[in-house]
């Protein structure tokens, strides 16, 4: 009998496995019980962490190496993905939560993804796609902007996070704006929140990179600093809060927000490889209801619902019923640590994935 057509689109899953290593796992395991399937790999980023190398590894292109300066200010490498004329940067690499233990928000600086800018512009690129996701920061975007030029008054008062923000006078975004004009900016992002308010890159976001309930108000209010010396009303703008108000740095100068599922999905051909399947698999490392926003089972769920096919979703937890689940358009969600055990699911992520998936096929393979 012949075997059925399976497409892994996974994400990363959380700080464990990259979306690559998660679809190669899924695979493995799958392959055991079901030699006989059609296996392909198509591994996602909806911006955020792995968003270059899944995008190399469809795209190819070539490999930039830029050295930057993290969110706080330690020199850490990065890589800027070069694909004839345009340019593919990670914000991620360069002011990840995954890039230090510590967790100072007020000090945490989006320099070094200014500096991966400008790294791309130097190099030739006429569009640069900036991949927002998995940010430490909250600064709106300031370090970015003092990395590509921008002055204000006192000079440190944009390169320091939103502490140093108290300090912040006056700005002249100028020099960045020149900088770029005749660059075509891309922000790759789901996330649609504006820079300030209750759904803002600070209520909303804060807390996960280590904002405390009592010291919001304040960060906010050094936010919005930074947003009335500049343009008010794009901090309103869907997006403009992403990755900590990075959204709202590259609006000023210039910027159109496209979806990152949908750069990364368009990229791997994902629609017509669907249509072409019998079943589509996903994963996360937390499947949650917030996946709804703009995270990547949603959005592959949606383009498996498109081609008419069935998709589920195997994660490392599953937190969500199967009411919640079919809302997010996903038939069935399988998870790790309900298989193996919390302490094995982190032990050995790979293996553990590689079991479920191979528990799931007896299931799902013909």
């Amino acid at each position: 009998m012949t075997g059925m057509h399976v497409i892994f689109a996974p994400d990363s899953f959380g700080g464990t496995l990259t979306a690559v290593e998660a679809a190669e796992a899924m695979a493995e395991g799958w392959r055991r019980r079901s030699p006989d399937d059609e296996l392909e790999l198509a591994p996602m980023s909806d911006g955020g962490p792995g968003f270059v190398d899944v995008l190399h590894a469809c795209l190819g292109g070539e490999l930039l190496s830029v050295p930057v300066l993290d969110l706080y200010g330690d020199e850490t490498p990065t890589a800027v993905l070069m694909v004839e004329d345009t340019a593919y940067v990670e914000s991620a690499q360069g002011c990840g939560l995954h890039l230090s233990e510590r967790r100072n928000p007020e000090r945490a600086t989006t320099y070094g993804v200014g500096q991966m800018i400008a790294a791309a512009v130097e190099d030739g690129a006429s569009r640069v796609v900036v991949g927002l996701g998995g940010s430490g920061t909250n600064d709106a975007g300031a370090g970015l902007l003092a990395a590509l030029g921008a002055t204000s008054t006192p000079p440190e008062a944009l390169a320091g996070g939103p502490q140093a923000l108290e300090m912040l006078s006056g700005v002249d975004v100028t020099a960045p704006r020149q900088r770029c004009a005749d660059v075509e900016l891309v922000i790759a992002s789901d996330v649609d929140n504006p820079l300030l308010g209750l759904r803002g890159a600070t209520n909303v976001f804060g807390p996960q990179k280590g904002v405390v309930e009592e010291r919001k108000h304040y960060i906010e209010a050094q936010v919005q600093r930074l947003a009335e010396l500049t343009d008010r009303r794009l901090a309103d703008e869907p997006g403009a809060g992403a990755a900590g108000g990075l959204g709202f740095a590259l609006l000023l100068l210039g910027a159109t927000r496209v979806g990152g599922i949908g750069v990364v999905a368009e990229a791997v051909g994902l629609a017509g490889r669907a249509r072409n399947s019998d079943l589509v698999v996903t994963g996360e490392g937390a499947f949650d209801f917030s996946s709804r926003s703009g995270k990547v089972p949603y959005g592959v769920a949606r383009i498996a619902a498109e081609a008419i096919r069935p998709c589920i979703a195997l994660a490392g937890q599953v937190l969500v019923g199967s009411r919640e689940m079919r809302a997010l358009g996903i038939e069935s969600a399988y998870s790790v640590v309900d298989l193996v055990g919390e302490q094995a699911a982190f032990a050995d992520p790979a293996v553990s994935l590689a079991a479920l998936a191979e528990r799931v096929a007896r299931t799902w393979s013909r």
